[in-house]
């Protein structure tokens, strides 16, 4: 199943008939219009325990110039005259009435509304992974005028960005929970495991590295080096190098 979340510059129905050709499911940010500002007046609004709004609703609308109707979702937000600046707008345009503010999304998916809004709100998650593999990964940048040099340069990009993925999960506790698990920047793997001083040796047929005995993070790094050595490949699987399974 494919899922696609987008903001308001996909709020279209060219978008929406692509999304429905590849069978995508799709949550979508709703542009403020007179007709759509109507229908969320007359809507029936209950409360919004598990979101950050006063209120919420789900109706059935059918913009202008699209094919058929579709599931709109709303949060409303009373609004509370505040001194200073307003607060800066999350990843999906805010509507604004006298009394209200607005948030509006279209889907083709089913589901309580709380869940979709928590969907959509992952988008701005992925936004801050996809800019960290740009400025960190160097997937931004294009080495070569040749189109299969920097389609390689982009593998080894992305080669990068995902074992530096696969060090949070090799380095995790033995119990700890997935969400209790906080991401770990590529510049920074790199301040704590690749930019050390250090020194190559070679004796009796053996080389190694030494580090320094002031090295902060030893300990950890002795504990990679051992998972590391540790890997055994089975009848078609690797075995695993910690025996509790990570649970989600």
């Amino acid at each position: 199943m494919i899922y696609a979340r987008a903001d308001a510059g996909f709020y279209c129905w060219e978008a929406v008939q692509a999304y429905e050709r590849h069978g995508c499911q799709f949550i979508v940010v709703a542009r403020k219009t007179p007709r759509l500002l109507e229908e969320l007046q007359s809507a029936h609004w209950k409360r919004s325990p598990r979101t950050d709004a006063d209120e919420q609703c789900a109706f059935w609308y059918q913009p202008q110039g699209w094919g058929r109707a579709y599931r709109f979702l709303a949060l409303r937000y009373e609004k509370k005259p505040e001194p200073g600046e307003p607060e800066e707008a999350e990843q999906y345009q805010l509507f604004e009435t006298t009394e209200y503010s607005y948030r509006v999304f279209v889907t083709n998916m089913d589901g309580p509304i709380d869940a979709l809004v928590w969907f959509y709100r992952q988008r701005a998650t992925a936004e801050n992974l996809i800019q960290e593999a740009n400025n960190d990964a160097g997937l931004a940048a294009h080495p070569s005028k040749r189109w299969a040099m920097n389609c390689v340069h982009f593998q080894l990009a992305m080669l990068a960005y995902n074992l530096n993925c696969w060090l949070l999960l090799f380095n995790r506790e033995e119990k700890v929970e997935a969400a209790m698990m906080k991401h770990t920047q590529l510049s920074t793997a790199r301040l704590r495991f690749l930019f050390l001083a250090a020194k190559i040796w070679s004796h009796s047929g053996r080389v190694g590295v030494r580090y320094s005995d002031q090295y902060e993070e030893k300990g950890l790094f002795q504990r990679l080096m051992e998972r590391l050595r540790t890997i055994r490949k089975g009848a078609d699987r690797f075995a695993p190098v910690i025996p509790t399974a990570l649970h989600c």
